[in-house]
């Protein structure tokens, strides 16, 4: 078939390697998605970016998908380049919703994962096993509404917007965030008023 014939040789790679743990593979738009075991992700990703003949040394994104039909499982998505070898690989791992949405973390593999994992947990739930700062990035620590990415999710959240101010506004962030972490909100103080009236009217500077 045309879209078997245009996969990533990498497939074929993965399928002697892992067997059964290669669950199906496709060419979407000209890029290959491979569908990988959960229990048996952390294991290909390792390989794919160790092995010589792989050398995906680069995440380019890590996020998760949920789809309209509720029969669907929550897919966790990595796409990994090889930058020397100038391929594209997209590894997709599906998490059944009625069991806990949990998979290991990648930041041993690669740093860069530390934040797009805290989004995924943020946005959807996904516990990433072994991540060393596993909290929210994008929502305040004590967010009580659930995770504003799964389908289940009103557009206007679960709280009335004045309850929602009232939780933001109640939040303390010194008690959840290090003072490295804060210093970035303490230092837009020390702009000048001028340079802050612009900020928020969304102008933006001139690097000279």
């Amino acid at each position: 078939m045309t879209a078997a014939a245009a996969a990533s040789p990498s497939v074929a790679a993965l399928r002697a390697r892992f067997g059964n743990s290669i669950l199906r593979d496709r060419v979407i738009c000209g890029d290959t998605v491979v569908w990988v075991a959960a229990d048996r992700a952390h294991e290909v990703l390792s390989w794919l970016r160790d092995d010589p003949g792989q050398g995906f040394d680069y995440l380019t994104d890590l996020t998760a998908v949920e789809y309209r039909d509720g029969e669907l499982p929550l897919e966790v998505v990595y796409q990994l380049r090889s930058l020397a070898r100038r391929a594209d690989l997209r590894i997709k791992l599906e998490l059944d919703k009625a069991q806990p949405l949990e998979v290991e973390s990648v930041c041993d593999l690669w740093a860069g994962a530390n934040w797009l994992e805290r989004e995924v947990f943020d946005m959807f739930g996904v516990t990433f096993r072994n991540h060393p700062d596993l909290r929210r990035i994008l929502m305040w620590e004590t967010y009580a509404e659930g995770f504003p990415l799964r389908k289940d999710f009103p557009l206007r959240g679960h709280f009335s917007r004045s309850e929602q101010t009232r939780q933001a506004l109640a939040a303390n962030p010194e008690a959840h965030y290090s003072l490295e972490e804060l210093s970035i909100a303490e230092s837009y103080r020390e702009l000048s008023v001028e340079m802050r009236e612009r900020l928020g009217r969304g102008e933006r500077g001139e690097v000279s």
